[in-house]
């Protein structure tokens, strides 16, 4: 069977989901986020740097201060959504990582935006404190560390920072977990 018969999923039969589910998974999902991260490869929004060298910087950079290679990897995909939904951009990365890191990760991937206000906010008459409305949360300190520690200073051109492939290794391992890490 190369195609299904079927034109509405209503129609289909256990074969045809079978053959469908198998072809699901002759493709990793570590593939499909290499290549949907190497679309922000030449977008740079303004910056010195494109939005994937940020990413590879911020990843770096995280890898270089002994973070787990979850952390890594969240750290390199934490933009992954901006080229799809540049204002919600961490939700979307979020729900990519959900089922490979740990909660923690997520919730930092998640409001990393929210949490890098405090560095321009002020700059537009906006509350650079915003992130505040979550100083309770357990995950609060974890997430002020990424931004001030990895992501806010990942900007810089002359960065010495490793390529996409030094990275791949740790997204294929962290991304062929079959069930979320604690």
């Amino acid at each position: 069977m190369e195609t299904v018969a079927f034109t509405a999923m209503a129609d289909g039969t256990k074969e045809e989901y079978e053959f469908l589910r198998g072809l699901e998974h002759e493709v990793s999902v570590a593939d499909h986020v290499l290549e949907l991260f190497e679309t922000v490869r030449g977008s740079s929004g303004g910056y010195q740097i494109t939005r994937y060298e940020h990413a590879l910087q911020t990843a770096t950079r995280a890898h270089r201060a002994g973070e787990s290679e979850q952390y890594v990897v969240a750290a390199l995909l934490h933009d992954i959504g901006e080229c799809i939904a540049p204002d919600r951009h961490g939700e979307v990365a979020g729900a990519i990582l959900e089922p490979f890191v740990s909660d923690e990760l997520v919730w930092i991937v998640r409001h990393h935006g929210l949490f890098q206000m405090y560095y321009y906010a002020h700059h537009f008459g906006e509350d650079r404190n915003v992130r505040d409305r979550y100083r309770d949360h357990p995950y609060f300190g974890a997430c002020v560390k990424f931004c001030e520690v990895y992501d806010q200073c990942s900007f810089d051109p002359d960065y010495d920072t490793e390529p996409v492939e030094f990275f791949v290794p740790m997204v294929r391992r962290v991304m062929s977990r079959a069930e979320p890490a604690p």
